[in-house]
C-alpha cells in the first residue's frame, strides 16, 4: 500500500534500498546498522551518499538516529538538474554514480551531475562509461547520455572528477536480448596517475599475454594522466570489455593496491574477464542489477534477457 513503511535490518544493500524507496515512493526504515560493531552506525561514505540523494531530490526526509544505527528515509521527487557533489574518499566515485544511473531517466529534469573523488576503485568509472551506460541505450535512453572523466583520481586521496549527463524518458523500451553470440573482440583501458607512463604499457603487455591465447582481436588503450588532471595519489588500473557478435558486453576491472605490480594487475584482470565470459549470458555481473531493475520499471510488454550466474548483488 502506498505510503506504507518497509523495514530492513543491517547495512547490506544500503544504496539499493534507498533507490527502490525513491522509485516506488515507499518510506523505508533501516535499523541495526553495524549495531554489533566496535564502531557502530553509518560510515562516512554512506552519509555522503545520503547527502547526494538530498541534492538530486526534492522533499526527501532523512532521519538518522543519535547512534547512527538507524535511518528513516521518506522519499521525495527525483528532480535531477545540475548538481555538484564531493564524494567521501573512503569509496570510489562508482559507488555514488551507479545509483544515479538508475534514478536519472525518471527525473523531472535531465541529470547533470559532477562528482569528485576516486575514479578507479571497486566499480571503475571506465566500466560505467563503456558497459553500464550502454545498457541504458537498450531501453531507448540515448540522446544526451554522457559520462566524461575530466580528472583521474587514485586512492587514497582521490582528486578525480567526472560529469554524468542523462536525458529523461517518457517510457522505457521493452528489452528482448537472449542471444549472447560469440566473443569477437576485447577492448580495454589501462590508466595511470602520478607514476611512470611505462606502468600503463606493462599493464597492457601482461593482459595481452593471457588474452591473446583466447582471441587475436585485443586492443587496450593507455590513458596516462599528468599534472593537474592526475589527482592527488599515484596509482594505476585496468578495465577490460569483451564484445560478442550480438553486442553483449562482458567486463572486468582491477585497481592497484599498495605493493601490486602492473604485471599482477594485468594478469588478474584478464583472468577475471575470462571467468566472467565463462559464466555466459547477455549481461555481465556488473550490469545485471541495472538491467533487471529497468525491466521491472519498463512498460507492460514482456522483456526477456538471458543472464549467466546471478551475482549476490543482483
Amino acid at each position: 500500500m502506498s505510503g506504507s513503511l518497509i523495514k530492513y535490518s543491517g547495512h547490506n544493500y544500503f544504496r539499493q534500498r534507498l533507490i527502490l524507496s525513491l522509485l516506488s515512493g515507499k518510506t523505508v526504515k533501516i535499523d541495526k546498522i553495524r549495531s554489533d560493531d566496535d564502531n557502530p552506525g553509518l560510515r562516512d561514505y554512506e552519509v555522503s551518499f545520503l547527502r547526494l540523494l538530498e541534492k538530486v531530490t526534492n522533499g526527501s526526509i532523512i532521519e538518522i538516529s543519535y547512534t547512527g544505527t538507524s535511518v528513516l528515509y521518506k522519499p521525495g521527487i527525483i528532480t535531477g538538474g545540475k548538481v555538484f557533489h564531493e564524494c567521501h574518499i573512503t569509496r570510489g566515485i562508482g559507488y555514488y554514480l551507479e545509483p544515479m544511473i538508475a534514478l536519472a531517466p525518471f527525473s523531472k529534469n535531465p541529470f547533470n551531475v559532477t562528482l569528485t573523488g576516486i575514479t578507479n576503485e571497486n566499480t571503475d568509472v571506465d566500466l560505467i562509461r563503456t558497459v553500464i551506460l550502454l545498457q541504458l541505450k537498450r531501453f531507448g535512453i540515448e540522446e544526451g547520455l554522457e559520462l566524461k572523466i575530466s580528472k583521474r583520481g587514485s586512492p587514497p586521496l582521490g582528486g578525480g572528477e567526472v560529469n554524468f549527463q542523462c536525458p529523461i524518458v517518457r517510457s522505457l523500451k521493452p528489452l528482448q536480448f537472449i542471444d549472447e553470440g560469440r566473443i569477437k573482440r576485447i577492448r580495454g583501458i589501462a590508466c595511470s596517475t602520478r607514476v611512470s607512463p611505462q606502468n600503463a604499457n606493462r599493464l597492457v603487455e601482461s593482459a595481452r599475454s593471457v588474452l591473446n591465447r583466447y582471441i587475436p582481436d585485443v586492443y587496450i588503450y593507455t590513458d596516462v594522466y599528468k599534472g593537474e588532471e592526475s589527482g592527488k595519489s599515484p596509482g594505476f588500473a585496468l578495465s577490460l570489455v569483451a564484445e560478442s557478435t550480438t553486442g553483449a558486453l562482458v567486463s572486468s576491472e582491477t585497481a592497484a593496491n599498495p605493493g601490486d605490480t602492473p604485471e599482477d594487475i594485468g594478469k588478474r584482470t584478464a583472468q577475471l574477464l575470462l571467468s566472467e565470459i565463462r559464466k555466459g549470458g547477455c549481461v555481465d555481473s556488473v550490469s545485471q542489477w541495472l538491467v533487471l531493475l529497468l525491466m521491472v520499471l519498463g512498460p507492460e510488454d514482456v522483456s526477456k534477457v538471458k543472464i549467466g550466474k546471478l551475482s549476490a548483488f543482483s
